[in-house]
């Protein structure tokens, strides 16, 4: 900047700079500064829009030219950003290390070989007493993987991918490696888990995997937890 020849000031000194001179000023030096550090043309956050004017993506500011997109990029709101970006990207490259690890994981254990549905019968049944009614279920899993005991788990309609989804129906989900989930379609009425009414066995021996479950009546479903109308659950 010309100092010497500034109106007002003596010849060999300096006068005071104005305001918008020494921005002027050092907005040129920052965009010096950005010319020799930085590749314009790599940079992923430059966009030049249909006006003419440059934006810069990662702070969403416009810009009149490049020389002023060069100045934000030394000031503190890119810098700011910049790091936060670093920060972020950082985090999600390790999500994304353990979710692969975790995609691995699981991949290594579908590699078992499915030896196909075990054999079942299922009888129905009826409570004496409650005169609840109810299945019985037996499943035959003779080349069990040692160690491993079924396991049991119910499903909504709207959970299973299979059939559509019917607010009517729920399903009984049966697994145990290396044999092919099983499922069985049953009426949606709520299970009755009160003095051991619903239990599963596991005969180590004989290799077959008994359930037993018996569905509340609808007395029971409308008045479940009024006292004096229908027992507590347990």
């Amino acid at each position: 900047m010309d100092y010497q020849n500034r109106a007002g000031s003596k010849f060999g000194g300096g006068g005071v700079a104005s305001k918008s001179a020494t921005n002027a000023d050092r907005r040129e030096r920052l965009r010096q500064l950005a010319l020799e550090t930085i590749d314009i043309e790599k940079d992923p956050y430059i966009f030049k829009n249909h006006l003419g004017s440059f934006e810069c993506r990662l702070c969403l500011t416009v810009h009149q030219n490049d020389g002023s997109y060069l100045a934000h990029t030394q000031g503190r709101k890119h810098q700011t950003n910049l790091a936060r970006r670093a920060a972020r990207d950082a985090r999600e490259g390790k999500n994304q290390d353990q979710a692969s690890a975790a995609v691995a994981g699981v991949q290594v254990k579908k590699q078992l070989i499915k030896i196909g549905r075990p054999g079942y019968k299922i009888t129905k049944i009826r409570d004496p007493l409650t005169r609840q009614h109810g299945l019985l279920f037996q499943l035959q899993f003779q080349e069990i993987t040692p160690g491993v005991v079924p396991r049991v788990r119910f499903m909504s309609a709207f959970e299973q991918k299979v059939e559509n989804p019917d607010n009517r129906f729920q399903y009984l989900v049966v697994a145990a490696e290396p044999y092919q989930t099983c499922g069985f379609k049953l009426q949606a009425k709520e299970i009755d888990r009160r003095d051991e009414r619903y239990w599963t066995w596991f005969d180590e021996d004989s290799k077959e995997f008994w359930i037993q479950i018996l569905f509340k009546t609808e007395r029971e479903e409308r008045f479940s937890g009024v006292p004096g109308l229908a027992p507590m659950k347990s």
